[in-house]
């Protein structure tokens, strides 16, 4: 398919969540859907990530808007991850432990860690501050550690009303810059 770009309709994937199986996306579709595509839930910087999406989910909520996370993780290690945690989501993980997802709509790996932390790699030193401060240890590895995240916004048709393909680890919108978008 290539990389998809606003105006595009997204393909119906079909996938595992850490604890449904045989999804699609279109189940999904009622008012606007973030598919937001992180690594894996292990990954210290996603799983924070995931955790402060999850602590302000209500606002996603009051904006019409659910949140659609893909990982490239199985559903063995979503759960153990929120077992260990002690957190329950009120969003799903799509489970792409093949990358099935990342291949089709072309969100490319990092060239190098280099290259992962961007042009402000004081931006990413705060963040991992937060996160170590937080209590979040980095879990097992899984898929390719350079992968770019990526983020798409979609109408209740499964149209893409907003694409962001990252071009190094922290290049991605803020919580505060996706709820203003929606």
């Amino acid at each position: 398919m290539g990389r998809i770009s606003v105006g595009e309709k997204m393909p119906d994937f079909c996938f595992n969540t850490g604890f449904e199986n045989n999804k699609h996306l279109s189940d999904y579709l009622q008012g606007k859907t973030v598919f937001w595509v992180l690594r894996y839930i292990g990954c210290t910087t996603c799983r924070y990530e995931a955790h402060l999406i999850n602590q302000r989910y209500d606002e996603f909520t009051a904006k019409n808007a659910k949140v659609l996370m893909v990982m490239q993780s199985d559903q063995e290690h979503i759960q153990k991850d929120l077992d260990q945690y002690g957190e329950k989501f009120a969003f799903d993980i799509v489970c792409d432990p093949e990358m099935k997802i990342y291949r089709e709509l072309e969100i490319l790996p990092g060239t190098s860690k280099e290259a992962m932390r961007g042009p402000h790699p004081e931006k990413l030193m705060e963040k991992i501050a937060k996160i170590r401060e937080a209590g979040f240890v980095h879990g097992d590895y899984e898929g390719d550690e350079l992968q770019l995240p990526a983020m798409f916004i979609l109408d209740e048709e499964g149209t893409v009303v907003y694409a962001h393909y990252a071009e190094y680890g922290s290049d991605m919108p803020s919580i505060d810059e996706v709820l203003e978008m929606l």
